[in-house]
């Protein structure tokens, strides 16, 4: 009888496919960056998405008025929310959209205080610095009553926008 030793074909496959496999896995693991770049992003949406909400229920509280802030705002123009009355414009060279004016800012803080948010949500830091002055997120209103809200920045993604 021939005694050999060594391993069969069937041996080697099973051993390179579950390398293969685990090699796949620490590979995702490894690349927390995009992970956490896509939370942000979801952060991002999800805050555009509440403040509308917020900002649509006060209309409807209001008989089918904006708020004064948002009333005052020119159509088809863009502004950053937040409590700056300057400086709105400034972090342009991190935006997806541009505001087009230093002074295009508009504070929707009335919302927190009216209780349709629990406060303006600020956008997670990405490559801009965002704080309660400026929070990263954008107000358009369209002459046909449509707003759109946008995050000023995205990462993994396209423009992070939602209208109604």
């Amino acid at each position: 009888m021939n005694n050999q030793k060594g391993f069969t074909l069937i041996e080697l496959l099973i051993v390179i496919a579950i390398i293969s496999i685990l090699a796949a896995i620490v590979f995702v693991a490894l690349d927390p960056a995009t992970r956490f770049a896509d939370a942000r992003d979801a952060r991002r949406y999800s805050d555009a998405a509440e403040l509308l909400h917020a900002i649509k229920i006060d209309q409807v509280d209001n008989g089918g008025s904006y708020m004064a802030d948002i009333a005052a705002t020119t159509s088809a123009q863009v502004y950053m929310i937040g409590t700056a009355v300057a400086g709105c414009d400034d972090q342009n060279a991190v935006c997806n959209t541009v505001v087009p004016n230093d002074t295009n800012c508009v504070d929707l803080t009335d919302l927190a205080t009216d209780g349709y948010i629990g406060s303006v949500p600020i956008s997670p830091n990405g490559a801009g610095t965002w704080t309660a002055s400026i929070t990263g997120y954008t107000l358009e209103r369209r002459g046909n009553g449509i707003l759109i809200i946008r995050a000023c920045e995205s990462e993994n993604t396209g423009e992070i926008q939602v209208s109604r």
